[in-house]
């Protein structure tokens, strides 16, 4: 009888197994992940050279933003942001999600114990004399190792479902890069905005006390019977603009430092300065590369695909639940009233249950379910496509602002060194009698008009690439 049972006992074990390597060698039903086709230009639109191995994106972020404390302030923000501490947080809950899907693979092993001591009564509803039962204590004990719940992923489901998890983590990691991407763009941009402004203050003051000096000389002419107190008048005109000008420069100066310190996690402070506007050196060359590698190097065009990957798996799972779902449920353990022998073999006891349950009526469902997820992979196609289109266009809106904003820069500054001479020119000719007022401040007034509008050519001009770094998808090494 014992060795009887023990031959069963092997041959359900040796079932067991086959049961189980049939289910982790089974077929995968649903669909197997293929890259999209995608038509790629073979330039960038606005690039000024043919396309080239070498990208701006290629140099880390500490090579383009040269300044050192712009570099500080990048440092500080990668480590306190609180949007990218929140991006890590999913990375760690999509690894967490990976492991609790692929867990479902394995058998579920646990082990149980349990101790019971009774005392049973002679004189109860029947008396037990002490020839039955010489001691009225008795101990019981068992033992056993349970296996749990496990499915033979004959189909592929649980196979299916720890791809799309897996694709789900690679797309959060992915997530944490363009994170950390529109992180380093969103510091400099500031930052460069901050400097810009900076001059604009400077230029404001510069102004205010020149035109401080000219309506003093003004005064003073008019109390000799030079000027008429419309002069006055005009040139108080201009000093009251641009002593109205200080305060609004002051006050976005204020509001930028603390967008700066919300990017760096901290509270509303003052940012200290390192080089000014003008000080500010742009890469020599900015290429952007060859578009093919646009594919691999922006890490929104790679998170998007990997939700493509996750719902194209998701198409299998959908379509493993019209198969049969095989369950395999046993356990093995010991049982004795004395825990000395517990493990002997007369006290060994085991189950073995394997369960099959297959759909047979389920109006609908899980046609339902399959179109569910088909429509959900169609709509991560377009959202990939729309990425990649998106990212040539981000790239060559960069590159067609940097070209333009350079032309800009130069007959800006044309602009404001003739401005300069004119007015110059304009109030010499007016102290010397032979012009009128009017034109000087004319003169005044357009050339600190230019002096801003130069400004934000340079700023601009930093600015671009600043975004022509973000939309190469440079930035998160």
């Amino acid at each position: 009888m014992r060795s009887r049972s023990h031959g069963l006992l092997r041959r359900s074990a040796t079932a067991f197994v086959l049961v189980v390597a049939s289910g982790l060698t089974g077929c995968m039903v649903g669909p197997n992940y293929r890259r999209p086709a995608v038509s790629i230009p073979d330039s960038y639109r606005g690039a000024i050279s043919p396309p080239e191995s070498e990208s701006l994106a290629d140099l880390e972020w500490w090579k383009v933003f040269t300044d050192p404390r712009l570099q500080e302030l990048i440092r500080k923000a990668l480590a306190q942001n609180y949007d990218l501490r929140e991006a890590v947080a999913r990375v760690d809950a999509a690894r967490s999600n990976l492991g609790i899907v692929r867990a479902d693979q394995y058998p579920n092993l646990a082990a149980g114990a349990n101790i019971q001591a009774n005392r049973a009564s002679r004189n109860g509803a029947i008396p037990l004399s002490p020839v039955i039962m010489p001691n009225q204590n008795r101990v019981f004990g068992g033992a056993t190792l349970a296996m749990l719940s496990f499915e033979a992923d004959i189909w592929g489901r649980l196979r299916r479902a720890t791809e799309a998890a897996r694709a789900n983590l690679l797309a959060a990691e992915e997530n944490r890069k363009a994170v950390v991407t529109t992180l380093v763009s969103d510091v400099a941009t500031a930052y460069f905005t901050l400097c810009e402004l900076d001059s604009e203050l400077d230029i404001s003051r510069r102004t205010l006390a020149s035109r401080k000096e000219s309506l003093d000389l003004i005064q003073t002419r008019q109390r000799g019977g030079l000027s008429t107190l419309l002069d006055i008048r005009q040139a108080e005109e201009l000093v009251y603009s641009a002593e109205d000008a200080i305060p609004a420069v002051e006050q976005r100066i204020a509001q930028t430092e603390n967008r700066i310190n919300l990017l760096l996690g901290m509270n509303p402070d003052s940012v200290i300065r390192g080089r000014g506007l003008a000080e500010q050196q742009p890469p020599p060359a900015v290429p952007a590369g060859l578009p093919s590698a646009l594919l691999a190097r922006r890490p929104d065009i790679r998170a998007a695909e990997q939700d493509l990957i996750a719902a194209n798996a998701r198409i299998g799972v959908a379509r493993a639940a019209y198969f049969p779902r095989i369950s395999l449920t046993g356990f093995l353990g010991g049982q004795s009233t004395q825990l000395s022998d517990l493990f002997g073999p007369p006290n060994s006891v085991w189950n073995f249950a394997p369960q099959l349950t297959a759909p047979i009526f389920m109006a609908g469902r899980l046609g339902a379910n399959v179109e569910l997820a088909k429509a959900e992979r169609a709509g991560a196609l377009a959202v990939y496509e729309k990425a990649i289109r998106t990212a040539f266009a981000e790239v060559s809106d960069a590159l067609i602002a940097h070209q333009k904003l350079r032309e800009r820069r130069t007959r800006q500054e044309m602009l404001v060194k003739a401005l300069q001479d004119r007015t110059r020119l304009a109030y010499v000719r007016y102290h010397g009698g032979v012009d009128s007022l009017l034109n000087a401040l004319d003169a005044d007034r357009s050339l600190f008009q230019a002096q801003l509008a130069l400004r934000q050519v340079i700023l601009n001009e930093l600015l671009s690439v600043v975004q022509l770094y973000k939309a190469l998808g440079g930035g998160w090494t």
